[in-house]
C-alpha cells in the first residue's frame, strides 16, 4: 500500500472514531447547515458528484474552523422515474443497457437479476455510493442519512409546500409539460431515457369554417401570417376524425388526435365518425371572412399537431410551389 493511501485510511479512521463531523444542538454556537443535490439511485456516483460535494465539503470545513456549528447531512434520490425507466429496461433485456451496468459499472451477475426491483437497485447503488463518499473523506453527519422514500421524508416536504401555499408563494395551476401518454404523468429532463433537452411548444389552433356546425383547427406558430392564407392542405389518405370539445364541432387527422387529448381543454374529444371528402369544399378565413378551397396536399405530416395545414405562399416557398405541381399532376 502507498505511503499516500495509508495516511488516508488514517485520518478517515481518526474522524471517523472521533465524529468530528457529527452535529449535535450546541445554543453557544452559531449554525450552519449545507445540503447537496440527492443524487438518483440509478447508477453509481461519479466525477460531477466528487467535483460539486467537494466545493460543499470546502464550505463546511472553513465554517467549521471559524466555530460554526455545522450539519452536513447527506440523502440519496429514490423516488422518480430515472430509477424506475432504469429497473424496467433491466426486466425487458436490454442488452446496451444491461452491458453498460455489468461491464461500467461493474454489477456481478447475481445483482443484475435482482435489479428488476427498482428499490433493490437503489439499495444496491446507495450502499456504493456511501462507501465512495466515505472514502473521500466528505465531512458528512452520517447519523443523518435518509432517502426520499422515508415516511418521514415524505412528510416534511408535504409540511414544505403547505406552509409555501399558505405564505402564498405556491398557488394551484396549469402550464405546459412534456407529457408521458404511456404513464399519464408529466416528464421532466431526468425523468427520461432519452430526449433530454425537450420543451413544450406552443402551437395556437386557428379554426377555419366549414358551415354552421363545422371547421377544420389548423396548428400554427405563425398565426400573423392568417392575413396571407390562400388555401388549407390535407392528405386525403389520412383518415379525418370528429372533435367535439373545441366549442363546436372539428375535423382533426387520426394520429395527432391523442395530442389533442391530452391537453386539458380537449380532454372530452371523441371520435364517433369519419369526416367527408373534404377537398371539394371551401373554408372562411376568420379574420379576412373571406373563401378559399380546401386542396390535397402530397406533403402534410398527417402525424403533426392537427393534421390540417393552412397555406401561405407569401411565407412559405413550398405553398408557392404545391398548386403549381397539383395543376401539373391534373
Amino acid at each position: 500500500m502507498s505511503q499516500t493511501k495509508q495516511n488516508e485510511e488514517k485520518w478517515l479512521s481518526r474522524w471517523e472514531e472521533a465524529r468530528i463531523f457529527e452535529a449535535d444542538p450546541d445554543p453557544r454556537r452559531m449554525k450552519v447547515m449545507v445540503t447537496f443535490p440527492y443524487p438518483y439511485m440509478n447508477g453509481p456516483l461519479h466525477v460531477g458528484h466528487t467535483f460539486t460535494a467537494t466545493r460543499v465539503d470546502v464550505y463546511a470545513r472553513f465554517k467549521r474552523m471559524q466555530g460554526y456549528n455545522v450539519l452536513w447531512p447527506w440523502s440519496w434520490h429514490w423516488t422518480g422515474q430515472p430509477l424506475l425507466g432504469a429497473s424496467e429496461r433491466v426486466a425487458k433485456g436490454d442488452e446496451t443497457f444491461i452491458r453498460v451496468l455489468r461491464e461500467v459499472d461493474g454489477v456481478p451477475e447475481t445483482e443484475l437479476k435482482k435489479f428488476v426491483d427498482p428499490l433493490y437497485m437503489a439499495q444496491y447503488y446507495t450502499n456504493e455510493g456511501r462507501a465512495a463518499a466515505k472514502a473521500t473523506g466528505f465531512s458528512i453527519d452520517w447519523r443523518r442519512e435518509f432517502t426520499t422514500v422515508m415516511p418521514t421524508y415524505q412528510k416534511f416536504i408535504e409540511w414544505q409546500y403547505t406552509n409555501l401555499k399558505e405564505k402564498g408563494y405556491v398557488s394551484k395551476g396549469t402550464h405546459p409539460v412534456v407529457w408521458c401518454p404511456k404513464d399519464k404523468s408529466p416528464t421532466g429532463d431526468h425523468d427520461r431515457q432519452i430526449g433530454e433537452g425537450v420543451t413544450p411548444e406552443e402551437y395556437i389552433l386557428i379554426k377555419y369554417q366549414l358551415d354552421a356546425r363545422t371547421f377544420l383547427p389548423a396548428a400554427t406558430f405563425r398565426p400573423e401570417t392568417i392575413y396571407g392564407v390562400t388555401n388549407i392542405w390535407i392528405t386525403l389518405k389520412q383518415r379525418m376524425l370528429r372533435l367535439r370539445s373545441i366549442r363546436k364541432h372539428g375535423y382533426s387527422a387520426k394520429k395527432p388526435l391523442k395530442n389533442l387529448v391530452n391537453k386539458k381543454e380537449r380532454s372530452r374529444s371523441s371520435v364517433p365518425s369519419k369526416a367527408k371528402n373534404s377537398s371539394e369544399k371551401t373554408f372562411i378565413n376568420p379574420v379576412t371572412k373571406a373563401k378559399f378551397p380546401i386542396l390535397p396536399g402530397w406533403f402534410v405530416d398527417s402525424k403533426q399537431a392537427t393534421g390540417v395545414v393552412y397555406s401561405v405562399p407569401a411565407h412559405a416557398p413550398y405553398d408557392w410551389l404545391a398548386p403549381k405541381r397539383s395543376a401539373k399532376q391534373a
